[in-house]
């Protein structure tokens, strides 16, 4: 089997325990809520949380991976998160239940970014786009079960079980990794940025981790405030660092790089959506159209089917249009079946809901496809560590910031009509908001230039046509 397939479909294992995870924990969360007595809006911290560890630990995967070896870290992370997985089945409190879920996190902050090292430093470049759409396929299939999946468990079992079912994944994952991934590793390993972990760390996590529980009464006003300002504060001290260090942990020089500098900052409006949908619509489904959470599940599987048809005409679409033009057009698109989502109600057409979803999951899927692309198409292979651990910790902001943006949509609205439980046509405004932030990402990639990524597209640039 060539290189391109075998290597995407093994870190794809590791990658389906951690999809499943998340859309099985969407459905779950009004269950899970009303078992630790809990309002169902506060556990968006079970979802920050993990997002922020994410965020947190991701930075310093490129560096482990170098230093230690891609397979060793790898490996090292598939125990972390199946370890964190059993954690959250024996959680009784928000408070441990939000622990547990950090530990998840740390384990996930190196599955993702070093499995895409290992295929970035593996597959020729003209190979990527097809490698990418191999790896992604396993995963997707996570979302395809998950909701259904986690539905069926709440309902007839117990919620507890949806994490206990990561370790026979895990244990696979790890056997699989040992077997047939590659140790690849840097001979000459620049130094960890130990201070501009922490700072990048500490800063990220207080000021999104402050901006989430806003109004949330987990902390007095001044203190949320602080925290807020003490986030901001280390994020420019670490800005400041970057700019005088010989190895920052973020290397905020790469986005000079055009590229890359449109995946990571038109990536960030455009994955809002990918954080908000897993949020908003099962709550929509359950809290206002009274749904359980099999009968949620099996409806937003339906997005997760529309994103596995795409995989396989994403190489094709790329080479026949651009990334420039299908980056500007997509973002439109998928974000107008976002909002639209916004505008069903109790007594919709749910087979039209579906179509929707299904419609708008495969052009969703097409546009993080050419994100994770072009982000790497002019980035050395000397910095290509330094490129994945940048735009993983990206992405994992973008898709926290998403959740704190529809909850905090969500509130405002409850806050607007008195107070009590959240009703359906809370929903709308919040799905709306988030639409328009995600479709603001095409005015980034109008500025790329036309020819953008044409070697990993299997293009011939125009000027040489």
């Amino acid at each position: 089997m060539p290189s391109y397939i075998l290597t995407p479909l093994i870190v794809a294992c590791a990658l389906f325990m951690e999809h499943v995870d998340s859309t099985v924990l969407s459905t779950s969360l009004p269950a899970i809520a009303a078992d630790l007595n809990e309002d169902p809006i506060s556990l968006k911290l079970a979802l920050t949380s993990y997002l922020l560890a994410l965020a947190v630990f991701i930075p310093a995967s490129g560096w482990a991976a170098d230093k230690y070896g891609a397979r060793t870290i790898f490996r090292s992370a598939i125990v972390v998160f199946t370890l964190g997985s059993i954690l959250c089945g024996l959680s009784s409190s928000l408070p441990q239940f939000v622990a547990a879920r950090v530990v998840q996190g740390i384990g996930g902050a190196m599955m993702a970014p070093v499995g895409r090292l290992v295929l970035l430093r593996t597959v020729p470049r003209s190979e990527i786009v097809r490698a990418m759409a191999w790896l992604t396929i396993p995963a997707l299939i996570g979302p395809v079960i998950g909701p259904p999946l986690g539905g069926f468990i709440t309902t007839y079992f117990h919620w507890r079980w949806i994490f206990w079912i990561n370790v026979p994944i895990g244990v696979v994952g790890v056997i699989l990794a040992s077997l047939y991934i590659e140790n690849v590793r840097e001979k000459d390993v620049w130094p960890l940025d130990a201070w501009g972990f922490l700072l990048s760390g500490l800063g990220l996590s207080s000021l999104i981790f402050g901006l989430t529980i806003i109004g949330r009464g987990f902390a007095p006003p001044w203190a949320v405030a602080g925290l807020i300002a003490l986030g901001a504060a280390l994020v420019g001290l670490y800005v400041r660092h970057a700019s005088r260090s010989p190895h920052p942990i973020i290397d905020l020089s790469l986005l000079k790089t055009p590229t890359f500098a449109a995946s990571i900052y038109g990536g960030y409006l455009f994955r809002l959506g990918l954080g908000a949908i897993p949020f908003l619509l099962p709550l929509m489904l359950q809290v206002g159209f009274g749904m359980n959470a099999f009968q949620s599940g099996a409806i937003t599987f339906i997005g997760a089917l529309g994103s596995m048809v795409m995989k396989p005409t994403a190489a094709p679409i790329l080479k026949r249009f651009g990334f420039r033009t299908v980056l500007v057009g997509n973002a439109v698109l998928s974000s107008a079946f976002f909002a639209v989502l916004g505008f069903f109600g109790p007594d919709s057409s749910m087979t039209l809901m579906m179509g929707v979803l299904l419609v708008g999951g495969f052009f969703r899927s097409l546009q993080f496809t050419a994100l994770n692309v072009i982000g790497y198409a002019d980035v050395s292979n000397q910095a290509m560590s330094r490129a994945t651990s940048f735009a993983s910790m990206a992405q994992q902001l973008s898709l926290a910031s998403g959740v704190a943006i529809g909850a905090g949509a969500l509130e405002v609205m409850r806050i607007g009509h008195g107070g009590g439980a959240l009703t359906a046509a809370d929903f709308t405004p919040a799905f709306v908001i988030v639409a328009a932030i995600t479709a603001s990402s095409f005015l980034i990639f109008l500025r790329l230039h036309p020819d953008a990524g044409a070697e990993m597209a299997g293009r011939t640039p125009k000027s040489e046509a």
